[in-house]
C-alpha cells in the first residue's frame, strides 16, 4: 500500500514522535512518502485565482503543488500532522491547503478523493488540538474525503517528548497504536464509504455547475464536471 504524510512542521518534536508511533505498524510493508512544511511548499497562495478561473498549472507554485497532488492521488492512506499554533493548524499547513482550493468540491475535486481514507494527528500544550484538526478536516471533507479519523492530544506539562511523564507517553502511545491497528486491518483495495453528507454536498454543487454551464458552457469548472460525467449519471464514489 501507499501512504503519504503531510507534516505541518519541519520540527521533529512531539508531533513527529506521535506520527512515528502511528506509522510503526505500516513501515515493513508500505511505501511511505513524506512532505515537510514549509520546505516542500514554501510560498503562500497569492489569491490570483488563476487555478479557479483558468488552469491550475498557471499557479506560481505549481512545481510544489503538482508533486504533492500526485502523491495524494496515488496514496491509499493520507496522514496529516500538525501541532496547534494559537488554536489552529500551523501557518505552513494552512498555506498548503490554500493552494488546493481549486480541488474543493465547488470547483474541480479529484475523483480519487471520494474513496480515500485519512488520519489527522494533532497535539497542543493546553487547548487547540481539536480545532487544529478541524482546520485540516474541513479541507479534506470538501475534497470529497468521507473517512477521516482524528487523534488529538493535550500535553499540559511540557513540549519535549523526553520530559513528558511516562504515564502520559503510555496513554498517547496506546491511543495511537489502537488507531494504527484499526487502519492497518483495512482492505485498501476497496474504496472507503462515501457519506450521506459528502453526497449531498456533491449534488448541491452539481446543481450549481449545471446552472453555470447554461450561462457559459466554456466555464472551466463546468467543463471539468462535464468531462467526468458528473453532470450526467457518473458519480465519483462508484467503481467504473
Amino acid at each position: 500500500m501507499k501512504i503519504v504524510v503531510i507534516n505541518g512542521t519541519e520540527k521533529k518534536g512531539i508531533t513527529y514522535k506521535l506520527k512515528e508511533i502511528f506509522l510503526e505498524k505500516f513501515k515493513s510493508d508500505a511505501s511511505i512518502i513524506e512532505y515537510y512544511l514549509p520546505k516542500d511548499c514554501p510560498s503562500f497562495c497569492l489569491g490570483c485565482t488563476q487555478c479557479f478561473l483558468k488552469d491550475e498549472n498557471l499557479c506560481k507554485d505549481r512545481e510544489y503543488i503538482k508533486k504533492i497532488e500526485s502523491s495524494l492521488r496515488e496514496a491509499d492512506l493520507l496522514i496529516f500532522t500538525s501541532p496547534a499554533y494559537v488554536f489552529h493548524a500551523t501557518g505552513a499547513m494552512k498555506a498548503m491547503l490554500d493552494h488546493f482550493g481549486y480541488r474543493w468540491m465547488p470547483h474541480r475535486p479529484m475523483p480519487e478523493m471520494f474513496g480515500k481514507r485519512a488520519v489527522i494527528i494533532t497535539q497542543c500544550l493546553g487547548s487547540g488540538g481539536k480545532s487544529a484538526a478541524k482546520d485540516i478536516k474541513h479541507s479534506l471533507s470538501w475534497w470529497g474525503v468521507s473517512y477521516i479519523k482524528t487523534c488529538s492530544f493535550k500535553l499540559f506539562s511540557d513540549i519535549h517528548w523526553d520530559k513528558l511523564a511516562p504515564k502520559k507517553k503510555k496513554q498517547m502511545t496506546y491511543k495511537l497504536t489502537k488507531l494504527s491497528n484499526k487502519m492497518y486491518k483495512i482492505n485498501y483495495n476497496k474504496k472507503a464509504h462515501t457519506s450521506f453528507i459528502t453526497k449531498m454536498k456533491f449534488y448541491i454543487v452539481r446543481l450549481l455547475q449545471k446552472s453555470l454551464g447554461k450561462q457559459d458552457p466554456e466555464y472551466t469548472d463546468y467543463k471539468y464536471w462535464k468531462s467526468n460525467g458528473w453532470i450526467d449519471k457518473t458519480r465519483p464514489w462508484k467503481n467504473k
